[in-house]
């Protein structure tokens, strides 16, 4: 094993483990919560694109202060705390299902709640890395990690359709709970996590000071904004598709479950691939490069998947959306490996915080359009707006200084100031 390998680090492979079953979870509920809606509730579009708004809106609504509450709480009481809570949340669907007492207003109010457990996981879990691995592991265990990621994509979705399938949409939501639930009990078994930091002292100090900091280091640097804008653009387009796509699968083609799950779990495997050559080919190429070519030669393959439809079609769109996903997954390592490397530790939280608010608010903001394009356009011609914003949301960081970065984010200097502070662009 490498000296600098994170895998020589237990409670990383702790983190690993737990992160993993979560991710299962994630991504059978991914499946099975729009088809419980659409099978079982007969839920049209806009009643679609309202779930999947609600099940990423906490990231708007209490993302930002998230983070300063993640920087001063122990993180490993955050990450137990939210597994066992959409745990309990989830198993409230099957049971209500099996009372024939299950309405839309319940799956909304478990999304919503969902969510928000899912916000502190998230943020928890990304702000914990850096210091269980140090910051020399990070690129190394942020591809591990977006390969896990990546492989719930696949091994979870396509769980998640075969489920539905074999059983039921709501007996897949069971199951997505017993993972969350076993995510919880590994994570008892991670020690060494830092304390809590004593809040800073701050003029007109408080919660908004503080979020305000991590605001100002995310927007006020060139290549953290622009890392923020593509990603975000990426995942308003994605969600436009994504929200409507069971409803095309199920009403539009009729196809099973199952197929829409394969097709996800393509993506999946873009992913899981672009996670994995991320770090040899920004070796080769050069950190900048790598993204800006990645976004120009693979992000416009996001126009081959409003084709998909049956046969050769639905084959050509599935390999749309694995490029499309490639391009993210190497992203996504080379993305937070930067972003890490330029945050002090005690911003780490509200800076992932910013983040996450950015990005998966774009996911609540691309799904309640997704729902109103497709009462107004329909649900084909929505997905062919989901596919412009994927095809171009590379362009931010291809017209930054990101391009023009030569070293893996690990050879970067760490920012030393905290307050109002932005790194310096090469």
């Amino acid at each position: 094993m490498q000296p600098n390998s994170p895998w020589r680090i237990p409670d990383f492979r702790t983190l690993f483990t737990a992160s993993a079953l979560s991710q299962l979870g994630a991504n059978i509920t991914y499946v099975a919560v729009p088809l419980v809606a659409v099978t079982a509730l007969d839920a049209g579009p806009g009643q679609v694109g309202a779930l999947a708004t609600l099940s990423t809106i906490a990231f708007l609504v209490i993302g930002l202060p998230a983070g300063a509450w993640v920087d001063r709480l122990s993180h490993r009481r955050v990450l137990i705390v939210a597994d066992l809570a959409r745990a309990l949340l989830q198993a409230t669907v099957p049971l209500a299902w099996w009372l024939d007492a299950l309405t839309l207003g319940q799956l909304y109010a478990v999304v919503l709640l969902n969510g928000c457990a899912t916000v502190f996981f998230d943020v928890g879990s990304q702000s914990v890395l850096p210091q269980l691995v140090g910051r020399d592991s990070l690129v190394r265990a942020n591809a591990d990690i977006n390969t896990l990621i990546a492989a719930g994509n696949v091994g979870g979705r396509g769980a998640g359709g075969g489920l539905v399938s074999l059983l039921t949409a709501p007996a897949a939501v069971l199951f997505s709970a017993g993972t969350h639930l076993a995510s919880g009990v590994a994570l008892l078994f991670l020690r060494r996590t830092p304390a809590p930091a004593a809040p800073r002292p701050a003029a007109g100090g408080g919660l908004r000071t503080q979020i305000g900091e991590g605001v100002r280091h995310v927007l006020g640097n060139g290549e953290l904004r622009a890392l923020a804008l593509t990603a975000s653009l990426g995942n308003l387009g994605s969600s436009v598709i994504n929200t409507m796509l069971p409803i095309w699968f199920v009403r539009g083609l009729g196809l099973p479950g199952g197929a829409l799950g394969l097709f996800w779990a393509a993506g999946g495997v873009g992913l899981l691939v672009g996670a994995r050559c991320a770090r040899p080919v920004a070796a080769r190429l050069g950190f900048g490069r790598t993204l800006g070519i990645a976004g120009l030669c693979l992000a416009p393959s996001g126009l081959l998947v409003p084709l998909v439809d049956h046969g050769a079609w639905l084959l050509l769109a599935g390999t749309g959306w694995f490029l499309a996903m490639f391009k993210v997954g190497m992203d996504n390592v080379l993305g937070v490996s930067l972003r890490q490397r330029m945050t002090p530790d005690a911003l780490l939280g509200r800076m992932n915080a910013t983040f996450r608010f950015l990005l998966t608010g774009a996911l609540a903001v691309g799904a309640a359009v997704s729902g109103v394009l497709g009462e107004l356009i329909g649900v084909h011609a929505t997905l062919w707006v989901g596919g412009v914003f994927v095809a171009t949301a590379f362009l931010p960081v291809f017209c930054s200084p990101v391009r023009r970065r030569r070293e893996l984010p690990e050879q970067a200097q760490p920012m030393t100031q905290v307050s109002g502070a932005t790194a310096s662009e090469s």
